[in-house]
C-alpha cells in the first residue's frame, strides 16, 4: 500500500478546521514568493539595463516550473503523500529563496533565474498537493467557496509582499528611489543586486519554521485510487469542460501575473502616476488587497449566487477596467487597472473547481492539467513585454483583456450547462 493509500474514514469537523488552517499558512507563503516577482522584475531590469522582454523572463522562468515540474509533483505525492510532499516542496522553496545569496553577490542574471526555478518548483509541488486536497476534503457543493476561503490566506500573501519588497529591496536601491530612469554605475549595481540578499534569506528562515510546524501537525489522510479504479473512467480529453478550463486557468494567470509584472512600470509612468517605482509598489498592494477581499466576499456570495454566474461578472468587469485604463490617463487610469485586481478574486479557485466538477476518477488527472495550466503565468508576461516594447506599455495590456474574455466564455458554457456532482477521485479525510 503506498504511502497516501488510507482507508475512507469521515473526519470530524475539527479535522477539517485544523487541516485547513495549517494549510492557509502555506498558501500565504506561496503567494508571497509569487508576488515578490512583481518587485524582483522591476529591480533586476534596472540593474542589468534589461528591455520588457528580457525583464519578464523572471516570470518566464517561474512559471515554467510549473509546466516542467508538475507531472513530476504528483508522482512525489502518490510516493510519500501529500503531508510529506508539502514538507518537500517548502524545503525546496527555501534552497531557491538561499540561491538568491550568491546570484546577488555574482550578480548574474542567469544565477537569479536558476534560483526563480527552484523555489517556482517548491511551489509547483505545494500547488499539485494542496488545491485539489482543499477542494475534496469537504462537500463538493461548497468546493468552491471553500477553495475561495483559503485562496484568499494566498492572497494575503500577495498583499504583503509588494509592501516588504519596496520597503526591502526597492528603497535600499539607487534605481527603486529614483522617479526617472538612471543608469547605474558599477558600484550601483553590485549595491542594488546585493538589495535583495537579506529578504530572501529571511523568506528561507520562515519557509524552514513553517515546514517545522507541518511536520508537527497531523493532516487528515487522503485516499487515492488504484490504478484500476483510474483506469475504469473514460478518457479525460473527452470531458470539454476541463479542456476549456485548463485554457481558461493559463489565460486567467498569465493574465493576474501580466498586470502584477507591469503594474510598477505602469503607475510610475509619466501619463498615469508619475512616481518612483519604491511608491509605485505600495499601490500595487491595492491590487492583490482586492484579490484577497473578493475571494471573502465571493466565498459568502457564492452561498447564494451560482459560481458560473459570479465568474462571468468578474470576467466582463476585468475587461471594462483594462479598457477605462488604457483610454484614460492619471488617477483614473492607475485606478482601474488596479481594480482589475478585485475582478481577479475568485477567478483561480472558481474555475479550478468548476473544472474537475464531475470528473470522478479522472479528478487527480484533472487537477494535475489544471495546475500545469499555471505556466501561463510565464508566457503572457512575455507576449505582453513584446507588445509594450513596440507599441508602448498602455495599449500592450490589450493582451490581459483578451485572456478575460476567454473567461467570459468559459463561465457562460459552464453556466448553460451544470451537471451533478460526482463523488472524488480522492476520499474522504481520515479521522485525525
Amino acid at each position: 500500500m503506498r504511502a497516501n493509500d488510507v482507508s475512507a474514514v469521515g473526519a470530524p469537523k475539527g479535522g477539517y478546521t485544523l487541516a485547513l488552517s495549517v494549510l492557509a499558512s502555506v498558501f500565504f507563503m506561496w503567494g508571497f514568493c509569487t508576488v515578490l516577482n512583481d518587485i524582483l522584475a522591476p529591480h533586476l531590469k534596472a540593474v542589468f539595463e534589461l528591455n520588457y522582454t528580457q525583464s519578464a523572463l523572471v516570470q518566464f522562468t517561474f512559471f515554467a516550473a510549473y509546466f516542467i515540474m508538475s507531472l513530476p509533483a504528483a508522482k512525489v505525492i502518490e510516493t510519500i503523500g501529500y503531508k510529506a510532499s508539502i514538507m518537500v516542496g517548502l524545503a525546496v522553496m527555501a534552497l531557491g529563496a538561499l540561491l538568491f545569496v550568491p546570484a546577488a553577490a555574482l550578480p548574474s542574471f542567469p544565477v537569479f533565474l536558476t534560483a526563480q526555478f527552484v523555489l517556482a518548483t517548491g511551489v509547483t509541488l505545494l500547488q499539485v498537493a494542496a488545491n485539489p486536497y482543499v477542494a475534496v476534503i469537504g462537500s463538493p457543493e461548497t468546493a468552491s467557496a471553500r477553495l475561495n476561503l483559503v485562496q484568499a490566506l494566498n492572497s494575503l500573501g500577495d498583499t504583503v509582499a509588494p509592501i516588504f519588497g519596496g520597503l526591502l529591496i526597492l528603497a535600499h536601491s539607487t534605481s527603486g528611489a529614483s522617479r526617472t530612469a538612471v543608469v547605474l554605475t558599477a558600484h550601483q549595481k553590485l549595491t542594488d543586486a546585493a538589495a535583495v540578499k537579506g529578504p530572501y534569506v529571511i523568506i528561507a528562515l520562515v519557509l524552514l519554521a513553517l515546514a517545522g510546524l507541518i511536520f508537527i501537525t497531523h493532516l487528515p489522510k487522503l485516499q487515492a485510487q488504484t490504478d484500476e479504479t483510474r483506469s475504469a473512467g473514460t478518457s479525460i480529453w473527452r470531458h470539454k469542460r476541463l479542456m476549456l478550463g485548463v485554457v481558461g486557468i493559463f489565460v486567467y494567470v498569465g493574465a493576474e501575473v501580466a498586470v502584477g509584472t507591469y503594474l510598477i512600470n505602469y503607475i510610475s509612468s509619466p501619463g498615469v502616476g508619475d512616481m518612483s517605482p519604491a511608491s509605485a509598489a505600495k499601490y500595487v498592494t491595492y491590487y492583490w488587497m482586492g484579490l484577497m477581499v473578493g475571494r471573502f466576499v465571493g466565498a459568502f456570495l457564492m452561498r447564494h449566487i451560482r459560481p458560473a454566474t459570479l465568474l462571468a461578472v468578474v470576467g466582463a468587469g476585468a475587461m471594462v477596467m483594462i479598457g477605462a485604463s488604457m483610454l484614460t490617463t492619471g488617477m483614473t487610469a492607475m485606478w482601474t487597472i488596479i481594480l482589475v485586481g478585485l475582478c481577479n478574486s475568485i477567478m483561480f479557485p472558481t474555475i479550478f473547481t468548476l473544472s474537475i466538477e464531475g470528473l470522478g476518477p479522472l479528478t487527480e488527472k484533472g487537477s494535475g492539467l489544471l495546475v500545469m495550466a499555471i505556466c501561463g503565468g510565464g508566457i503572457l508576461p512575455e507576449i505582453q513585454g513584446a507588445l509594450a516594447d513596440h507599441i508602448g506599455l498602455k495599449l500592450a495590456f490589450i493582451a490581459p483583456a483578451l485572456c478575460y474574455l476567454f473567461i467570459l466564455y468559459f463561465a457562460l458554457y459552464v453556466r448553460k450547462r451544470p451537471i451533478a456532482h460526482a463523488p472524488s477521485t480522492l476520499a474522504a479525510p481520515q479521522a485525525a
